[in-house]
This record gives C-alpha cells, structure tokens and sequence, in this order.
C-alpha cells in the first residue's frame, strides 16, 4: 500500500451532514479521482482520491451542505482505485495461502452479505483494497439476518459508536483482551 501512495499524491476526507447519494453524487462529478471510501454510519461517509479532487469535493460538499468536509491526515486513497498496485500483490500473497471453509458465516465490507465460501472470502479479501468499505450496510444486513449483539475487539469503542448510530436497538460491548 505504501508503494502504491507513492505513485500517487492521494488523501481521504471525512464527510458530515449528508445523504450518501449526495456525496456520490458530487464524488462522481467531481474532476479526477475521487470516490466514497468508508461507508461509516448515515450521515458519515469518507471520501478518497487523488488531492486536487479531493480538495474540490470537499469545497463542492461544504457547499452543498455537510456539515464538515475535513481532509484526513492519512498517506494515500485508501479503498479507492489508486490502491491497484497494492492489490495486485495482495492478491498474489492471498492466492499463494490456503484458506479453509469457514465455520461460521463472514461480512466483508465488499458485499455486505454472509459469506460461508473460502474461494469467495478470498476474491472479496483481493477487492477490499479498491473497494469501498460499506460498513453501514454490512451492519444492516447482520442486524436483518438476526445479529443483536456486536462485539468489539481491539482498543477504543468507534465501531460501537457506529453500530448504535446504524442500529440502535442492538447492544455492543468491547471484548476484554487481558
């Protein structure tokens, strides 16, 4: 991923206060690179490409609205379609590994649906580097298929602040990694 943000000056932007049709919209207008990255939350939604259009569709968004369009210090477009030298050798390195049957259903942020099929987690794995990250439909569809608790594991609590914001009526907890 380093190499590939070295080909390209590239950067991402937190979108606030607007409808994800609308970001996309004005991403899809915008000239040059810029697409939606992170499907965060409604009514968050990151933004990623090269820097000129960023910059544009931050200008562009504020006045359509949002609340804030803020420029993110990060090195590159992460999940955008400058990430495809580093795909390339990731699917190398994921191709190159042997991946069993899982023994319970996986949400990818690329499709956003059970995924029980090595061959397919994989595939979906390869995509996510130039693919949006669509967690807030992710979650819809865990919720849809039955999920009422939501687990988080590693430091902080931002996945449980997004998951109440997408789906109130689930509870969340943090796991206690001793």
């Amino acid at each position: 991923m380093q190499k590939a943000c070295e080909l390209q000056l590239s950067t991402m932007a937190a979108v606030l206060g607007l409808e994800d049709d609308v970001v996309e919209k004005i991403c899809a207008e915008t000239l040059g690179i810029v697409v939606a990255a992170n499907y965060n939350c409604p009514g968050q939604l990151v933004i990623s490409g090269e820097v000129a259009a960023i910059e544009m569709a931050c200008k562009t968004l504020k006045e359509a609205g949002a609340r804030r369009a803020l420029v993110l210090p990060v090195g590159g477009a992460f999940h955008s379609p400058l990430m495809e030298p580093a795909r390339e050798e990731l699917a190398l390195a994921i191709e190159n590994t042997n991946f069993g049957t899982p023994k319970c259903s996986i949400y990818q942020n690329v499709t956003t649906i059970a995924v029980i099929n090595a061959i397919e987690v994989k595939k979906n794995l390869i995509l996510q580097l130039t693919s949006p990250v669509k967690w807030t439909q992710s979650v819809q569809n865990m919720v849809k298929d039955g999920a009422t608790l939501f687990t988080e594991v590693g430091p902080g609590k931002v996945l449980q602040g997004l998951v109440r914001k997408i789906e109130p009526t689930v509870e969340t907890a943090a796991a206690v990694i001793e």
